[in-house]
């Protein structure tokens, strides 16, 4: 049987898609201006500090040139300036010139720094390498490693990584789990409590080790939309549904620990993500997850 990591790659081809923080030409004056829709200023910010090194503005310019935003776009470009921010050890620019390549057909390029990510603990890397070791797309097969590399991606709550680990569970058997959730925690820096069997695959894999932190990415949009509760380009995501009622009455039973913030409902097929927000920052949107205690939730761009 195999994972759909096509599918998985599509889920999460939305979060790929934003510039990083970082008045001469700066990487902080270029976001402003693309969170305005400004998007020529905001490249005419990145471009001569990316010709300079700075891994951000490569990054940025890579995306500007990725969704054809105050430029032409040209994947060929986009490949280019990601390539260099990659080289330059950015992480977002690992994971989104891995996901790029490996979408347009490149798996061998692709995978390469879709591993380097995923060794560096970032979720989606995680996911879509671990997916590409269990499929045995453009390597050996290797399902205890595939199933390491998904669980500690769905312990950092990334919903399709939790689908694909939920469809591992179903067809491997407990002893290559076992082997997977040891190698998950070894990766993670995670010494087992004690030498015991794992009795069963759906207890909670180890929690990965966060990765580097790395600058907010600019958003696929100019801006969220204006809420009551406030404005900015973030929201929070806590689940996919299949019904929209189910998402309903999850905003309703968090609505009081929500601040004020409105639901957005947002169709993926046939799935319905529910987003909370707006929210000015990621930092912002990261401490309304931590407020939500035992909730699945993560930051998310606005589409």
């Amino acid at each position: 049987m195999r994972i759909a990591g096509a599918a998985a790659i599509a889920l999460i081809a939305a979060t790929l898609a934003a510039p990083a923080h970082a008045q001469l030409p700066s990487v902080k004056a270029g976001i402003e201006a693309w969170q305005k829709g400004d998007y020529a200023t905001a490249v005419n910010n990145w471009r001569p500090l990316a010709e300079k090194g700075d891994a951000d503005a490569a990054f940025n310019l890579g995306q500007a040139y990725r969704l054809g935003r105050g430029v032409v776009i040209s994947l060929a470009a986009a490949q280019t300036w990601l390539e260099r921010a990659a080289k330059s050890d950015h992480l977002d620019a690992q994971t989104t010139l891995g996901l790029l390549l490996f979408q347009n057909g490149n798996r061998i390029g692709g995978l390469r720094w879709l591993k380097i990510a995923a060794e560096r603990g970032e979720p989606r890397g995680m996911l879509v390498y671990g997916t590409a070791l269990y499929n045995g797309d453009g390597m050996p097969r290797d399902p205890a490693l595939a199933y390491a590399y998904v669980s500690r991606s769905a312990a950092q709550g990334l919903p399709p990584a939790r689908e694909t680990l939920a469809e591992m569970d179903k067809v491997l058997p407990v002893d290559v789990r076992q082997k997977g959730v040891a190698l998950a925690m070894e990766k993670a820096g995670v010494k087992p409590a004690a030498e015991k069997p794992v009795a069963t695959a759906k207890a909670d894999p180890p929690k990965a080790t966060p990765a580097k932190p790395v600058p907010a990415k600019p958003a696929t949009t100019a801006a969220a939309q204006p809420a009551s509760g406030g404005s900015g380009p973030w929201r929070i995501q806590l689940g996919a549904f299949g019904q929209r009622s189910s998402a309903d009455a999850l905003f309703r039973k968090l609505s009081g620990k929500l601040a004020g913030k409105q639901p957005f409902y947002v169709a993926a097929g046939a799935v319905t993500r529910l987003q909370v927000g707006p929210y000015a920052t990621r930092t912002a949107a990261s401490a309304a997850c931590a407020s939500l205690a035992g909730q699945a939730c993560f930051p998310v761009l606005a589409k």
